[in-house]
């Protein structure tokens, strides 16, 4: 692992520790036990940092997944064990964060614009083929591969606006595979 690395690893368990709230390059430099001017060599910038924080996160999630597909599970119990730790309140604040910078980015502010590269086509492989899992035809399957991100998306926003977690359950519920009412 290279400086970087170790610099965007403290960063994320400092942001999942502690949220981001309104970070000065200086503070948070300091609660990661490095200086400002190594935060800028690394990520040019404060905001650079959270949005490699966020790409992080986003990469670990996906990993997560694919290991999750290559267990033996349902597709149901595949999103169900895949869900349970984005509805937990540790996650909140990077799943904040990501909201954050995602509004940023779609304002095309320069710091975050980046952040838009992958944000959704990088999910639509992997949850294409978890849908072609359960059932929908390959044809069909990248569409409703980006309404469940889509769903998700919306949940976990909901999420973070009620702190709902049994009544945003139940809704992730209805989205599931296999689900029968």
């Amino acid at each position: 692992m290279t400086a970087r690395d170790d610099l965007l690893d403290a960063a994320l368990a400092y942001v999942t520790a502690h949220g981001v709230g309104e970070p000065s390059l200086r503070g948070l430099a300091a609660a990661l036990g490095t200086s400002h001017r190594m935060v800028i060599y690394h990520f040019g910038s404060l905001q650079g940092l959270l949005v490699e924080i966020v790409r992080a996160v986003e990469r670990r999630q996906r990993d997560r997944l694919a290991e999750l597909m290559d267990a033996d599970l349902s597709p149901g119990e595949l999103a169900r064990r895949f869900w349970e730790p984005l509805a937990d309140p540790a996650s909140w604040p990077s799943e904040r964060l990501f909201f954050e910078l995602y509004g940023q980015a779609l304002q095309g502010r320069p710091h975050a614009v980046g952040l838009l590269d992958g944000v959704v086509d990088d999910w639509l492989g992997p949850l294409t083929e978890l849908t072609v899992r359960s059932g929908i035809p390959r044809d069909q399957a990248r569409a409703h591969a980006r309404l469940r991100l889509a769903v998700a998306r919306g949940l976990l926003l909901d999420l973070l606006a009620t702190g709902d977690v049994e009544g945003v359950r139940a809704a992730a519920e209805v989205h599931l595979p296999g689900y029968t009412p």
